[in-house]
């Protein structure tokens, strides 16, 4: 963990590089550092997934209108400052990257990020 997904609006394709955006915010996962210096995610572990949504309705439903959700998953034990300092840090991100896109449609962002413990969680790795 953690894993982040991107949901979105496909009319934002025209005006945005998704693939950057998710390129961009894993490379801001993987480089926070905690208060000691310490990476606050495992490198191996951090995942950024995005998919569009063919048909949507945002607000009124006026078709130029943009969403991007992003919900991140990640595992309990990290303080409130640290998981807030994430979370800033992520948005930031995802605002510069989408800055283009916030000029020429109304576009609104979100980040929601969960820390619970997984019920289950098997692995294997090659």
């Amino acid at each position: 963990m953690p894993h982040l997904k991107i949901e979105y609006t496909a009319n934002l394709d025209a005006h945005a590089d998704i693939g950057e955006l998710c390129k961009t915010l894993s490379h801001t996962l993987v480089t926070l550092k905690d208060d000691q210096g310490a990476p606050v995610f495992p490198l191996l572990g951090t995942r950024v997934l995005a998919y569009p949504a063919a048909q949507y309705a945002v607000a009124d439903g006026e078709q130029g209108r943009a969403f991007v959700y992003m919900n991140m998953r990640i595992t309990p034990g990290r303080s409130d400052a640290l998981v807030k300092a994430v979370g800033d840090a992520v948005l930031a991100a995802a605002h510069a990257q989408l800055a283009p896109a916030l000029d020429k449609l109304p576009l609104r962002l979100t980040l929601h990020i969960d820390a619970t413990p997984p019920g289950y969680e098997g692995k294997f790795s090659s």
